[in-house]
């Protein structure tokens, strides 16, 4: 089992910055990934940025390139989403996830449907 606990989320005025941050702790061994996804109220959960933990390779939603940065401390077990210039359209419960299982290693990022273990959430509203 791994648990997934974030911080940092609040309210902010729109133009402003928030950095979340997620710790894993437990079977943290085998975690080959780590991402954010993002649900706004009635809508679907939807991808926001991941990164691989061997390489560091990242993936973005194209709607936070250039806006939000994602980065890992391995050994820290823990991942960070700078978001820069956030917008009222980013108000959403962001929550972290982590990748465990070896089939799903080639897999995209963007899936939610392939990451093992997921945080309670942490909520975001950026105000106009």
């Amino acid at each position: 089992q791994v648990q997934l606990v974030e911080f940092g989320g609040g309210l902010v005025q729109a133009g402003g910055s928030l950095r979340l941050s997620c710790a894993a702790s437990g079977r943290t061994w085998s975690n080959h990934a780590m991402g954010w996804f993002r649900q706004g109220l009635g809508k679907e959960r939807e991808f926001v940025a991941a990164i691989r933990r061997n390489k560091g390779n990242t993936d973005y939603a194209d709607s936070v390139k250039g806006r939000f940065t994602i980065s890992g401390d391995n050994a820290k077990n823990t991942v960070y989403l700078q978001m820069n210039s956030l917008k009222p359209e980013d108000t959403a419960v962001y929550y972290c996830a982590v990748r465990g299982r070896s089939e799903w290693y080639w897999s995209s990022l963007t899936d939610p449907v392939r990451y093992d273990y997921w945080g309670q959430g942490t909520q975001v509203t950026v105000s106009s």
